[in-house]
């Protein structure tokens, strides 16, 4: 089975930035995404950024395009999520996520069938 444990949360005043780490292990030959989102108490999970694992290829949400970055490390086995001039809105409880992805829907939480237990991360 697929485990993944985030890790890297913590508070930042805005403008600050965080780096976000995502370990993970047990691939299984049907994952072939990787995928950041996060949570509110007010807003249901949103995609944020999507890594394809055989060829690196990311995509990133309009909301986060140019402040964060996803990447895989060469062992695929530590995911990252960079964040950058961080804002109060980014406040929010933040997941890594792994499934059999359909390449046109790769910010689509409901895509991702094993997920970590989140980091929190607040920004003010």
């Amino acid at each position: 089975d697929v485990q993944l444990v985030e890790s890297g949360g913590g508070s930042v005043q805005a403008g600050g930035s965080l780096r976000l780490s995502c370990a993970v292990a047990g691939y299984t030959s049907r994952s072939n995404c990787l995928g950041w989102f996060r949570r509110t108490d007010e807003q249901e999970r949103e995609g944020l950024a999507a890594i394809v694992i055989r060829d690196g290829r990311t995509y990133t949400a309009d909301s986060v395009q140019g402040r964060f970055t996803i990447s895989q490390s060469n062992s695929r086995n530590t995911l990252t999520l960079e964040m950058n001039n961080l804002k109060p809105d980014d406040s929010a409880m933040y997941y890594c996520a792994s499934g059999p992805v359909s390449r046109w829907l790769l910010l689509r939480p409901e895509q991702y069938n094993h997920w970590g237990q989140g980091t929190q991360v607040t920004v003010s």
